[in-house]
């Protein structure tokens, strides 16, 4: 489907602009209100806030509302974009005109899938729903994750789901437990491996993922997991434990340490081995047997059991500023215990510049006394410590100049690789988001920009992307930025600007759409316009450094197409910026400029800038791709793009069909006379008719011809026709590529050398590589010659 201009379209186009989006949607179309929900909503707050909805709304549960089918139409449509990256994406930078190319919708299940089949652990807290989007931040965190890959008619996986709830219950703290749904992320379950439901599988970072074949019990599922949690439980007795204790007083790590007499009650194993899982890298875990050391218990005056937190120093004799511990359930002793950590190191404006000058830091900026960062932030520590960052935080109370000069005015976190060189976090305020963005962060190059270091007139190029925390584009493009700013390092600098907090600048650009990127150049700006990943950046920097694509104007288009030269051809895509289809052509148009360099010249024409101009070419929607041939009767003479696919390779075959054909077809005698006894270089397909892959292999080979022509002739064979002539060149499939270099002789070789490739580009790239090779080989027979 096209985006179809019209006066109307173009009128509430400008006079319904919001501040936060290109196209606006009436309101009973906005499929956030339709669902009750914000425009910062989680996966889950979606897959919640639709199930709620479809269990009142479904036409199963209205029999007797005529309309109930139609409003439920409108409810699933909204769900199905908003659940999916991409469409969302599309949605809310461009509203329902950036979907119309790609997605149509208009299907929906009955009223019990969605009462017992959708989204089955969406309700529980202990186990996290994963989708496509968070999946690798979460296994790659450092944290071990058992996650279920179910399917929601499956009844193995309904069965299972009762247990699963009770083993995440049983391991909340000591492991994350996950679910992933294959009916909405059924690629990444097929990345995963999985072919079957329910399939369990172990992640953790440097590790493979290992699959559990087990029986289905509570009991066999924790034996299974238990092995994956590291945290070791030490048995101290009178040979070690005074060694024990003078590590921990180096090191600075302290003890969970549980005795056990015949009197009270100690930890039994699986606690401690929890516990051991829950506090890894943080606190030792240990026990006693007074049983067997009775002595050691004694001179330790232990009378009964008991268990105690002993921070690093402490006498175990004293037990002054010791934690005593009254509960038995690891979940609350982890939380006992996490509160008397010592919290992490503060930063203040008197020793800010001294920290950072030498060490990467992950800070947590708080507004309160107590919060987050005093709990579950501690566990930053170890999981950042291999790749060499620390982390503390700051009290923007105490410390608000600090605050201040850093444009921070609520609860934050921050990567700083140095005292003006950082980049805050925007994201799910999760321990494994965190961990991502923090391992991330170090590794690129992106700055968090403010005005007074914003990049106004600076001498080398940057790439600002404008952006507002609650958009949720706006946050999926910050990991691509990222990988953009590793591979573009010293040629590109990359900042970030948060219009929230820096409206003024964003008003000077005139930004009104979110996310925006801008390339400065000096003077010269560049409105980045893709898809947000980090290839389609790279590729536009190449194009804006070497550009392919022309962009016209009125006057340039009189000059260069109607009045182009006899053995040119253009291919130009008319279309209009706040078109959704237009902005998704526009990197594969770029593709296509390249894969045609030399052959067809391509441009583009702004229809919104030009209006009148399209409108006199009789431009009705958008985009409008049209190819102006060569030595056409009439220079305005043209040829629309009528086809469905517009990726870069089905325009390229379009575009190259206009061009005069430059292969020829051989017969057994030119075959014998021009290919082997002639004195040309030759590339040949053998092919015949009936065959498919030849059928798809001919506008490819047809490309080949036009790049290498004027160095290598190329020349086509037909198999089913002269069959014998194939054979006696040892043909023996369909299509072969051959190579018949000219050595100054006649070729004896009938076969020729064999190239075992389909690709134009890459077949050529052989050719030219088997030239140079030839080159010597064929001057020196030339000196010979001349002497005799």
């Amino acid at each position: 489907m096209e985006c179809v201009s019209s006066k109307l379209c173009r009128t509430l186009l400008y006079i319904f602009v919001a501040p936060f989006l290109l196209c606006v949607i009436s309101a009973d179309k906005d499929y956030y209100k339709l669902l009750g929900l914000s425009k910062d909503a989680s996966n889950r707050d979606i897959r919640q806030a639709f199930k709620k909805l479809a269990l009142t709304m479904h036409p199963d549960k209205n029999p007797n509302d005529q309309s109930s089918h139609e409003k439920f139409l409108k409810i699933n449509r909204a769900y199905e974009v908003l659940k999916d990256e991409d469409l969302r994406k599309k949605y809310d930078k461009y509203g329902e005109k950036g979907l119309q190319d790609s997605f149509q919708g208009g299907r929906y299940e009955s009223w019990s899938f969605y009462r017992y089949d959708f989204g089955i652990y969406d309700d529980d807290l202990e186990i996290i729903t994963l989708d496509r989007g968070d999946f690798d931040a979460a296994v790659d965190s450092g944290e071990l994750w058992f996650v279920n890959f179910y399917f929601p008619r499956c009844s193995h996986c309904h069965d299972l789901a009762p247990m699963w709830r009770e083993f995440a219950k049983e391991m909340d703290g000591v492991l994350k437990i996950g679910a992933v749904n294959c009916g909405d992320n059924n690629r990444l379950c097929h990345s995963k491996g999985v072919s079957s439901y329910p399939s369990l599988y172990m992640f953790k970072a440097g590790m493979n993922a290992q699959k559990y074949f087990g029986d289905r019990s509570k009991e066999s599922l924790m034996k299974f997991a238990i092995q994956f949690v590291h945290g070791k439980v030490m048995e101290l007795w009178h040979g070690n434990i005074r060694t024990e204790m003078e590590k921990s007083q180096v090191s600075g790590v302290g003890w969970v340490l549980t005795f056990c007499t015949d009197s009270g009650d100690c930890l039994g194993s699986q606690t401690r081995q929890k516990l051991a899982g829950m506090l890894e890298d943080l606190v030792h875990v240990g026990w006693v047997d007074c049983s067997t050391q009775a002595e050691l218990c004694t001179s330790l005056n232990v009378e009964t059991s008991f268990t105690a937190y002993f921070p690093p120093g402490v006498s175990l004799r004293q037990r002054d500023g010791t934690l005593a511990i009254m509960s038995l359930d690891a979940r609350e002793i982890y939380r006992e215990v996490m509160q008397h950590l010592p919290d992490l190191e503060a930063l203040t404006w008197d020793t800010f510049s001294e920290k950072l000058a030498y060490h990467r830091w992950l800070l947590s900026f708080t507004f309160a006394h107590k919060d987050q960062a005093s709990g579950e932030y501690k566990k930053l520590k170890p999981l950042l410590r291999e790749v060499h960052v620390r982390v503390g935080r700051v009290d923007c109370l105490a410390e608000a100049q600090l605050c201040k000069s850093l444009y921070i005015h609520k609860p934050s976190i921050a990567v700083f690789r140095g005292i003006d060189d950082f980049e805050v976090y925007h994201g799910k305020y999760l321990l494994y988001n965190i961990v991502a963005f923090a391992k991330e962060s170090v590794r690129s190059h992106i700055t968090t920009l403010r005005p007074e270091n914003f990049p106004h007139n600076d001498k080398e190029p940057w790439l600002v992307d404008f952006f507002v925390p609650w958009c949720p584009p706006c946050r999926a493009l910050l990991p691509e930025l990222r990988k953009a700013s590793i591979w573009l390092f010293g040629q590109l600098k990359f900042g970030t600007l948060d219009c929230t907090m820096h409206d003024t600048v964003c008003t000077m650009y005139n930004i009104q759409a979110y996310p925006t990127t801008v390339i400065f150049n000096q003077s010269k700006t560049h409105h980045y316009e893709g898809h947000h990943s980090a290839s389609s950046i790279l590729e536009f920097i190449e194009d804006m450094v070497n550009p392919v694509v022309e962009d016209l104007t009125p006057d340039s288009f009189q000059q260069l197409v109607l009045q182009r030269q006899p053995n040119e051809t253009w291919a130009l895509d008319f279309f209009a910026p706040w078109c959704g289809p237009c902005q998704a052509l526009l990197p594969e148009w770029r593709r296509l400029a390249r894969l045609v360099l030399g052959l067809v010249r391509v441009g583009t024409v702004d229809c919104q800038r030009y209006h009148s101009f399209c409108q006199g070419q009789n431009v009705r929607v958008y985009p409008e791709l049209r190819i102006f041939p060569q030595e056409a009767l009439r220079p305005e003479f043209y040829q629309s793009y009528n086809g469905w696919h517009r990726d870069a390779h089905s325009l390229r075959a379009w575009a190259l069909g206009f061009l005069p054909r430059v292969s020829v077809d051989l017969s057994p005698e030119d075959f014998r006379t021009q290919v082997l006894q002639g004195q040309e270089h030759w590339v040949l397909d053998f092919y015949a008719p009936w065959c498919g892959p030849c059928q798809h292999f001919a506008p490819e080979f047809e490309f080949l011809a036009q790049l290498v022509k004027g160095t290598v002739r190329a020349g086509k064979l037909d198999c089913q026709a002269y069959e014998q002539t194939c054979q006696a060149a040892g043909i023996r499939a369909y299509p072969t590529v051959r190579f018949y270099p000219y050595l100054d002789t006649t070729k004896r070789d009938q076969g020729g050398e064999h190239i075992n490739s389909r690709d134009a580009s890459t077949i050529a790239a052989i050719l030219s590589q088997r030239l140079q090779a030839l080159s010597p080989q064929l001057q020196g027979r030339t000196k010979l010659k001349d002497e005799l």
